[in-house]
């Protein structure tokens, strides 16, 4: 199963890494774009590349977000990415599927990318770009999207590229999106309000920069003791009839069912 919460800690700090890793976030990213400045990306890799060749950390936990396709430091992730053989990568500013297959073959051809899309450009693409080869599932940064195209800040605005994201992804089959960060860390109700509503798009998982966020975005994508409740009385009421049943004054169809299922699957 794919992580519901993926933790930042800038690359530059190796002393946070293990702590990050032990936060109890499903994978941690190792960055070399944002948290890092230009002059400071060369040390960074080296801290990262150094600390995953002893860390003995399970490589599914781990991503590096690398430096954009279009930077001057991209060819240097990529080499490191290569000779130090991390599995995962975040792809930030993906515009065009030829940036996921730029990446792949310059380091390995298992690697498993994360296309961050975060601009007007790779919203208008995402279709192509989840289908290409080597994609895992998408990510949707919502504040440089924001920034793209000037937004108010009223979260309708990103209703569109939520829903266009989370169907390109389904249509290629792939995990569902993982949701944008919440630059508020003093202030949970603002991470789970954020949370709530990528969920109602579909996203199963959200990037954190705070452990807090972490512990309370792993809670919530635990199913209640209500809803495991519910799942088991639907199973139960569709294996006992053969044909159409209900409960609770419902109609319990396949839908339903699945939903059901789901539910019972994110509890274990």
């Amino acid at each position: 199963m794919l992580p519901v919460s993926y933790l930042f800690v800038p690359g530059n700090r190796p002393e946070r890494f293990a702590k990050a890793l032990a936060s109890g976030a499903g994978a941690i990213i190792l960055d070399l774009e944002d948290a890092v400045s230009p002059e400071d990306k060369e040390r960074a890799r080296q801290a990262i590349a150094e600390w995953v060749a002893t860390a003995n950390a399970a490589p599914e936990r781990l991503v590096v977000r690398i430096n954009d396709a279009l930077s001057p430091w991209f060819a240097d992730d990529l080499a490191m990415i290569k000779a130090a053989g991390i599995k995962q990568v975040m792809l930030p500013k993906t515009e065009f599927a030829g940036q996921v297959a730029m990446t792949i073959a310059a380091t390995c051809s298992d690697l498993a990318v994360l296309p961050l899309v975060e601009t007007a450009r790779g919203v208008n693409n995402v279709e192509q770009i989840a289908l290409a080869n080597g994609v895992q599932r998408i990510a949707f940064g919502t504040l440089d999207y924001a920034a793209d195209l000037s937004l108010s800040g009223d979260e309708r605005g990103l209703i569109y590229p939520y829903s266009k994201i989370a169907i390109a992804s389904r249509s290629a089959e792939l995990a569902p999106p993982i949701a944008g960060v919440t630059p508020n860390i003093d202030d949970l109700s603002r991470t789970e309000a954020d949370y709530a509503f990528a969920r109602a798009f579909g996203c199963t998982a959200k990037m954190c920069i705070h452990p807090k966020q972490v512990a309370l975005i792993e809670q919530l994508s635990r199913p209640t003791e209500q809803e495991v409740l519910w799942a088991n009385r639907v199973l139960a009421a569709a294996a006992s009839a053969s044909g159409a049943v209900q409960l609770d004054g419902k109609m319990v169809d396949r839908p339903v069912v699945l939903k059901a299922e789901a539910i019972l699957a994110r509890s274990t």
